[in-house]
């Protein structure tokens, strides 16, 4: 009689992270009313049940898949010293047409029409990006203005894209931030003049 062998022990964080990475790229690629829990499940290589034990819901998935999406700095970094033109450049280069797509972005436009993913997706913006912005600008009502800044860089990058007008498509890394620099100044509070290249001026 041949021995039994044992179960094989089932790595508990690593399924849990496959669900999550698989979550992620179902919802930012066909977002949250499409994303289906089977297909999450097919990506990952695990069953559906195997969802609901680890994340309860959808809802409670979608929720972490924005938590983890949206919690890096993207655009808006960490350093207040020339704060415009650095978030002007990092949106020029992010949204050039040989770039890397912007997945926190894409996350948010697919889902945001859905209410249930809408609330989770502004939770997700508040908590990180506009708290970050907003914790970088001095004066009254930052809260507002790292906003209003957040719905330019949004714009902008929708239009350059992902809509791909031909403007904004077309138009030079250098130029278009020089341009949004500009437009977010007023935002961060003040003008700020450009960071010496190389140690020359620009």
């Amino acid at each position: 009689m041949s021995a039994v062998q044992p179960a094989r022990k089932r790595d508990s964080a690593a399924t849990r992270e496959a669900i999550l990475a698989a979550a992620i790229i179902e919802f930012t690629e066909h977002g949250y009313a499409a994303a289906g829990v089977r297909q999450i499940s097919e990506r990952a290589g695990v069953t559906a049940m195997m969802i609901n034990r680890y994340f309860g819901s959808k809802r409670n998935l979608f929720a972490e898949a924005v938590e983890r999406a949206f919690a890096p700095p993207t655009i808006i970094g960490d350093d207040p010293a020339g704060l415009s033109h650095a978030v002007a450049h990092t949106l020029a280069e992010r949204t050039a047409p040989d770039a890397e797509r912007l997945d926190p972005f894409l996350l948010l436009l697919r889902s945001a029409a859905e209410p249930e993913a809408a609330d989770i997706l502004r939770a997700g913006i508040e908590s990180h990006v506009g708290a970050r912005f907003a914790g970088l600008l001095d004066g009254p009502d930052a809260e507002v203005r790292a906003q209003l800044g957040l719905a330019l860089v949004a714009g902008t990058w929708l239009l350059r894209a992902v809509v791909g007008t031909t403007a904004l498509a077309e138009a030079g890394n250098e130029e278009l931030a020089d341009l949004v620099s500009g437009m977010l100044a007023p935002v961060v509070g003040r003008r700020e003049p450009a960071p010496a290249a190389d140690g020359a001026e620009q």
